[in-house]
């Protein structure tokens, strides 16, 4: 069956909140057992939060957008009743990382359902606009944290998400949490690449997870796996694959952590292109949950700095393992594969375990490195945040930095410098940077 939201009196114009038409229309979809619920193209649909239900596809036609309200009344209260809060710590959110992963509202929201697809050609727009901050020219600050997830979707069985743009958000854009059987294939997000915290996609304890042929761009993470505090009921986020993207990012366009309370296990990541980021790929290990069995491999690299504000100096690959803070033992990376990787950019591949949390087990092979001068900011050693104390490494770069790791095997590895890149480069030393590093 198929429930047209016009039918259902949504008006499509762009001004009128058409939240309660769609909810019904995907109410009496799911009542009836299932099926297609659909907004016509050719509308603009203005709505606060909408609940996605078991056995419903979602589908915006080709022309059709779904627009986030202006006001946030109208979305749906999750935490502290709805009530907004400014930042507890007074910190701006490219500093503050203390989040447990449940933000105060949801435009798009679920909870324990299965069978649900959102698909189509058309537009789902967030409307980040309505919470800038302030603006250094390279960073906007948003008015709060955390802000509206565009899709916030807890315990969901069989979720399919294809085809869609998603746009315009200012926090996590696709939060999946507690979620097994999951696709998302040939979605566009398109995010502000100055917008603080707007992440692409973030699995938050998932199983069986394939991201496929996807285009993001975002003003932090593009896919990011977590473990977030407040669902660690769910376990640990395991059996993902991601394949064949294209990904930009002024964070980290791959990411493992930062949240990761629970273990990271079985993971591919495979034949994506990454431009135009601040790093490439990110294993960021601040809290118990380890990172086992994941190999990397056909990926292209180009990273460049984007400003002081963004964690990370340009790495192409960065693992990092430090206690986020007295009391929190961070977990371990073992078990990581590199192949087949071609980077260029600003910086090295960087490596740093702890004194009593080595990395270990990663290999590196058939890897070619190019650095090469080419933003407008000096390349100022490596960054650790989050962390205890500012989180800066002050040195020059070398080709691949590593220190606190073991068993690290670099096989048919080529780095070459550009004389933009000589004034940066630790040149007193071999490529290979082995500091408190055992081979």
């Amino acid at each position: 069956m198929t429930y047209n939201v016009l039918e259902f009196g949504a008006k499509g114009d762009g001004a009128a909140n058409d939240a309660k038409a769609i909810q019904k229309a995907i109410d009496t979809c799911s009542l009836a057992g299932g099926g297609r619920v659909v907004l016509p193209g050719g509308h603009i649909y203005n709505s606060g939060s909408i609940l996605l239900k078991s056995n419903v596809e979602f589908h915006l036609e080709m022309g059709a957008v779904l627009k986030a309200s202006d006001h946030l009344e109208d979305y749906y209260p999750l935490a502290n009743g709805g009530k907004i809060v400014a930042h507890e710590s007074g910190l701006p959110s490219f500093l503050n990382s203390e989040y447990n992963g449940r933000p105060f509202h949801a435009f798009l929201y679920g909870y324990d359902q299965e069978n649900v697809a959102i698909t189509g050609f058309g537009t789902i727009d967030a409307n980040e606009t309505i919470f800038y901050g302030s603006n250094s020219g390279y960073h906007i600050e948003g008015t709060y944290y955390p802000r509206i997830p565009l899709m916030l979707l807890e315990k969901f069985r069989h979720l399919t998400i294809r085809d869609v743009k998603l746009m315009n958000c200012a926090f996590w854009t696709v939060h999946l949490v507690g979620c097994n059987d999951v696709l998302i294939e040939g979605i566009r997000l398109i995010n502000n690449l100055q917008m603080a915290n707007s992440d692409g996609i973030d699995p938050d304890h998932c199983t069986n997870v394939r991201i496929i042929g996807c285009h993001i761009e975002c003003g932090d993470d593009a896919i990011v796996l977590k473990n977030s505090g407040d669902y660690n009921q769910y376990g640990p986020c395991e059996n993902i694959v991601i394949s064949n993207c294209t990904l930009i990012s002024t964070s980290a366009a791959i990411k493992i952590g930062t949240e990761g309370e629970c273990s990271f296990r079985n993971i591919l990541v495979e034949n994506c292109t990454i431009s135009r980021s601040n790093r490439g790929i990110s294993l960021q290990i601040r809290d118990g949950g380890d990172v086992e069995n994941a190999v990397f491999s056909n990926i292209t690299i180009e990273t460049r700095r984007f400003s002081h504000e963004w964690w990370g100096r340009a790495e192409p690959i960065c693992i990092t393992v430090h206690d986020r803070k007295p009391g929190v033992k961070a977990g371990k990376v073992r078990n990581v594969h590199f192949q087949n990787i071609t980077c260029k950019g600003e910086n090295g591949i960087f490596l740093r375990g702890s004194e009593d949390q080595y990395i270990e087990d990663v290999s590196f092979e058939n890897i070619h490195l190019t650095l090469e001068k080419t933003s407008r900011w000096d390349i100022e050693g490596y960054d650790i945040r989050p962390c205890q104390g500012d989180g800066e490494i002050r040195t020059k770069i070398s080709g691949i930095y590593g220190d606190y790791a073991r068993d690290i095997r670099l096989k048919h590895v080529k780095i070459r410098v550009e004389d933009s890149m000589r004034p940066f480069y630790k040149e007193d030393v071999t490529l290979l940077n082995t500091e408190n590093i055992e081979l």
